[in-house]
């Protein structure tokens, strides 16, 4: 176990736009970095970290203020809250604060997210814990809220009544890296689904908030996560799609099988991509289909929010060359290239009625001078100020593990066939598009 202990206010803005930090506020920041090195489960520890603390707080003014940031294993969240609570590092009173920054996974179904909420709230109060997701604290996220209700042209056609469907993919050329023996364990649908993709699809589709405090934005949120269909065991076979990478070309080179990735089972059954259809219970989405699809090994690396809106009548184009209109779409990029683009029809020039779709679009890059962050600075700049507006609630993350829990239990019950079934480089398992295909839809990125 290793702690690192930082004192006074870390000034997010003095990293230059090259990314380059300022030597002078890296050698502030040094002077105020102590390490306290031990095992996890040794008490000693814990009394060398409260002795450093209490040395730290003498030294830099600190008022006893700590944010516990808990990069660790997650079958040691707990292990780790309860030593800080044995030597009264955990309490916070109103004049000093304590606050536990937890990463996902944060369980690993429904059973074991709310068992582990449980006992973390005998410990600590729900206001201390901030289970950090680093995608909230892209601008490209935040941006979602403010895009579709600062804008009065888009709010009012956010509904079944103009939205034909909603897609949203985070796609990865990457495999597992060096962390195969903890994918080979987790796979693509617990990774990314309750936390990234649920995020994603909450803000995408809550009501209105009556504020941007934190938590009148969850409320909502939440809101829109129960209303999630859930899944009948028939519905898995139907809605929902696994596959696993097998050997391909990336960026014209050849990479491995994901059996054959370091540290995994050559005979896993891992899930590498995951494709859903869901349908949210609510008068603004009835009967709009929700497609969801996340994966490693994909030809691009890409997070996106696509709302495909309803198609003209066709009849006014009757007696013209036009024998299709395309759907308008609008895109919200979340990563790497961050903005919004429009696709409308426009009449190509010339004596006959013909439509070409054009798009119009905005880049962060063209408008602002600022390098957009990782997330992750936002972020805990938000977690020292305590602002957790950015952060799941144990609600939201029950409900994100809710609309899971059918599935693992139909997959586990099931074993795949044919894995691998998509080769790397390409977009996933054809079951993938017939998903949308017998809706009449595609998917957007290819």
């Amino acid at each position: 176990m290793s702690f690192v202990t930082v004192s006074g206010k870390i000034f997010l803005a003095s990293i230059a736009q090259n990314g380059d930090l300022d030597p002078h506020v890296r050698d502030w920041l040094a002077e105020r970095l102590s390490y306290v090195g031990r095992d996890y489960r040794d008490p000693r520890g814990f009394d060398e970290l409260r002795q450093t603390l209490a040395a730290v707080d003498q030294k830099w003014h600190t008022q006893g203020n700590y944010l516990y940031y808990l990069a660790i294993p997650p079958d040691l969240f707990l292990v780790v809250v309860k030593q800080l609570n044995s030597c009264k590092l955990a309490q916070e009173d109103e004049r000093e604060w304590r606050r536990f920054v937890v990463e996902k996974p944060f369980g690993h179904d429904l059973r074991s997210a709310r068992e582990l909420n449980r006992e973390l709230l005998q410990i600590v109060k729900e206001q201390q814990i901030y289970r950090i997701d680093h995608y909230l604290g892209k601008e490209t996220v935040q941006n979602i809220l403010v895009f579709r209700f600062s804008n009065s042209i888009f709010e009012p056609v956010w509904n079944r009544r103009y939205v034909d469907n909603v897609q949203i993919t985070v796609a990865e050329t990457l495999g597992v890296e060096h962390r195969g023996a903890f994918y080979d364990k987790v796979g693509a649908l617990r990774d990314m689904v309750p936390s990234h993709m649920m995020q994603l699809l909450s803000l995408s589709a809550m009501e209105p908030p009556i504020s941007f405090q934190a938590d009148a934005v969850r409320d909502e949120q939440a809101k829109l996560l129960r209303a999630i269909q859930p899944f009948a065991p028939e519905d898995v076979l139907a809605d929902a799609v696994r596959g696993q990478y097998g050997g391909g070309v990336i960026d014209g080179q050849m990479v491995p099988a994901y059996r054959a990735e370091p540290l995994v089972d050559p005979n896993s059954s891992t899930e590498t991509f995951v494709a859903l259809k869901l349908l949210i219970d609510s008068w603004r989405w009835a009967d709009v289909p929700f497609y969801l699809r996340t994966g490693k090994r994909l030809p691009k690396r890409v997070s996106e929010v696509v709302i495909q809106f309803r198609k003209a009548p066709l009849q006014l184009f009757r007696d013209t060359a036009v024998e299709n209109l395309a759907a308008n779409t609008l895109v919200m990029h979340i990563q790497p290239d961050e903005g919004i683009s429009l696709q409308f029809g426009m009449k190509v020039p010339g004596p006959q009625v013909r439509v070409r779709p054009v798009n119009m679009d905005f880049r962060y890059a063209d408008y602002f001078e600022k390098r957009l962050s990782t997330g992750y600075e936002r972020l805990l700049y938000d977690c020292m100020i305590g602002d957790a507006t950015l952060f799941q609630r144990a609600d939201m993350v029950e409900a994100g593990w809710g609309v899971v829990d059918p599935i693992l239990d139909v997959w586990g019950a099931l074993p795949p066939r044919g894995f691998p079934n998509y080769a790397a480089g390409t977009w996933g398992p054809p079951q993938s598009f017939e998903l949308l295909k017998r809706d009449g839809q595609q998917w957007r990125v290819e």
